[in-house]
């Protein structure tokens, strides 16, 4: 793939060769086929951290407060005095059983008992009676070889059962009796109250009342003292340029040396580095880009595809 260079690029890639060719100024030990561009190094740094002071030692006048702590005391919210309270009497109930009917006896008639039964009655004996018949089943034969046809007329002898009628009658269960009860007394139960304690007055002390309560006590009272403020020192850090900054010839790839092939090599590296970059092998604004951005992070001269930002992705420049 050809790698894609604009008009102010390539004038100065001309104007660089041009220079160099007048004034002699060539890449060393440089290989046929291969090609090198004037690119600008980075600079390089060294940082180194120094103390300075920051603020220095002064005195202060500092008011140290007062300090209090929290007691509990015991305050009197109510003196002990003396009452008097009156207690009822006391009652009991008792109960009494009182006699309102004496025990009696008496004479009582009991009646006689009947039970009811049924009982089957014979109206009418059985008997053997003819009846006529519904006809003869087949033929009637009259001798061996004669047969008459039969006539219809058929007497049965049949025997009536006998008939019976269920008839309800009464019988005595027990007869009538007499005797002779006791009809216990009864009595009916009453309650009346019966003084137990009768009342009386009783002197009580009813006792002071106290209430506890949160107070605050000084422990230490306030003071103003005069203290020394120490100085104070930050720490910054000093940049030195410790080397680059030179315009120095590099090899890189250009239309001469590399394939489309090889810049689509460069452009899927890229891409894996997370650069959204198209591998069309087209050297295009994207990859230029990216390129530049992965230079800078990097530390590599910035502007050419150099052989160093290839290998440093990770792509062989052959």
């Amino acid at each position: 793939m050809s790698r894609i260079l604009t008009l102010s690029a390539a004038s100065l890639v001309l104007a660089g060769v041009a220079t160099a060719q007048g004034t002699g100024d060539y890449p060393a030990d440089a290989e046929p086929g291969s090609c090198y561009a004037r690119v600008l190094i980075p600079e390089t740094y060294e940082i180194q951290t120094e103390q300075v002071l920051d603020q220095p030692e002064h005195t202060e006048a500092r008011v140290i407060p007062a300090t209090f702590e929290t007691v509990v005391e015991r305050v009197l919210v109510k003196e002990q005095a003396l009452t008097y309270r009156v207690v009822p009497p006391v009652y009991e109930i008792e109960t009494e059983q009182l006699l309102i009917v004496p025990e009696q006896t008496e004479t009582v008639v009991i009646p006689a008992e009947y039970e009811t039964f049924t009982e089957q009655v014979l109206i009418r004996p059985s008997y053997i009676t003819w009846k006529p018949g519904t006809g003869l089943f087949g033929r009637q034969q009259s001798g061996e070889d004669n047969i008459t046809p039969a006539t219809g007329e058929v007497l049965c002898r049949v025997e009536v059962p006998a008939q019976y009628e269920t008839v309800t009658r009464t019988r005595l269960k027990s007869p009538e009796r007499v005797e002779t009860g006791v009809i216990p007394a009864r009595f009916r139960t009453v309650e009346r109250q019966a003084l137990r304690e009768p009342a009386r007055v009783i002197e009580e002390i009813v006792p002071a009342e106290y209430e506890e309560v949160e107070v605050q006590r000084l422990v230490t009272p306030e003071q103003q003292e005069t203290i020394v403020v120490p100085a104070t020192y930050k720490t910054i850090e000093i940049k030195t340029v410790t080397g680059g900054g030179t315009v120095e010839w590099r090899e890189v790839l250009c239309d001469s040396n590399a394939t489309k092939a090889k810049i689509a090599e460069v452009q899927r590296a890229l891409a894996s580095k997370g650069y959204k970059v198209q591998a069309d092998g087209v050297f295009g604004p994207a990859t230029l880009d990216a390129m530049e951005d992965w230079q800078e992070k990097n530390g590599l001269p910035v502007g050419y595809l150099t052989i160093s930002t290839v290998e440093s992705l990770g792509v062989s420049p052959d």
